[in-house]
């Protein structure tokens, strides 16, 4: 299966995530070209600010393996992790992180700070960026252009 593939699973839970008023953000964990994990961006419907659909994919994940290390796992999310996430993705020992959306206030694999590249820190995940950048940001794109629309009316 190919980046791509993965992605389109992702950007589907993302969708899921904006029907509950969510930011769009999806992400699953794969494993030998199999999802075992999925998540989508659900902090304010669970009252929980770790829940970003990495933290959720990577928990389902660990759950079904019954493991909290998540070697040989690749993780494809449709913005790039913040420093939360990749904190947590080094602990579980993601090998590969793909992501779509580049995010420029908050991203941690690059854009603001890299974790990843960081030889202090013990776990380094290759990271791939921009599959599917232009569908992963224009769902988010138009998730905040309806919220400012929402917010004019009242």
């Amino acid at each position: 299966m190919s980046d791509d593939h993965f992605m389109r699973e992702a950007l589907a839970l993302a969708q899921q995530a904006a029907a509950l008023g969510e930011v769009p953000v999806g992400a699953v964990v794969v494993k030998d070209s199999v999802i075992i994990g999925r998540g989508c961006n659900q902090p304010i419907a669970a009252h929980d600010p770790t829940a970003h659909a990495e933290i959720v994919a990577m928990r389902n994940a660990a759950t079904m393996t019954r493991n909290y290390r998540l070697t040989g796992c690749e993780l494809y999310v449709t913005l790039e992790p913040c420093v939360m996430c990749a904190g947590a993705i080094m602990h579980a020992r993601v090998e590969r992180v793909i992501y779509g959306a580049t995010d420029p206030k908050t991203g941690a694999c690059g854009s603001v700070v890299d974790l990843f590249l960081n030889a202090k820190l013990n776990h380094h995940a290759t990271v791939v960026p921009g599959v599917l950048a232009e569908e992963c940001s224009a769902k988010l794109r138009a998730f905040f252009s309806q919220r400012r629309l929402d917010q004019s009316d009242t």
